[in-house]
């Protein structure tokens, strides 16, 4: 609201000083003055909260360009999305096959294993899609793909050595439900 004013009283300040020195009539100077002292406390008084310029906040440049918009592909991300509700559709009947037919069978221990550590890195990769943007964090979203994989790996490599070297995991699934 006082920057609306201000505008309007520094011209009315402005139109009543030239009005007052270029007309010497003493009935305009009178009547004019205290008004003119009126309007120009308050001027004063307003302008007091503007004193800066305006200014925009942020810097000209790349930083308030708007972001690139990329061509539309009804496919785009749809393949991606369906492999991973294929993968997730899958994981229910290999995580109940071995406890329902009664056989601890070591290939669909493989295939359980593979379907989880595959359902895990997609669903921790979209994480990092959603919060960790690389147009904005290039670097951050570079290393946390990389520390994904790398984690990925040694599970893989965890888990290989718990099928073959151990009882793998139905079986501990098992031992532990009935403990």
């Amino acid at each position: 609201m006082a920057s609306a004013i201000r505008p309007m009283l520094l011209r009315q300040t402005a139109a009543l000083r030239a009005a007052a020195t270029t007309t010497r009539s003493p009935i305009l100077s009178r009547t004019s003055s205290p008004f003119q002292s009126a309007v120009t406390k308050n001027a004063v008084r307003v302008a007091a909260f503007h004193a800066s310029s305006p200014r925009s906040i942020l810097p000209p440049g790349p930083l308030n360009d708007a972001a690139p918009v990329p061509d539309p592909s009804p496919t785009h991300g749809s393949y991606h999305w369906t492999f991973e509700r294929l993968v997730a559709a899958g994981l229910v009947p290999l995580t109940v096959a071995p406890f329902a037919a009664g056989s601890l069978n070591p290939t669909l221990d493989a295939i359980l294993c593979a379907m989880l550590l595959v359902h895990s890195h997609s669903g921790a990769q979209s994480i990092i899609i959603d919060y960790i943007p690389q147009r904005k964090y290039p670097g951050a979203y570079k290393a946390s793909i990389w520390l994904l994989n790398i984690a990925t790996v040694l599970a893989g490599i965890g888990l290989y050595e718990f099928e073959t070297n151990d009882v793998g995991i139905t079986e501990a699934i098992k031992r532990v439900w009935k403990a």
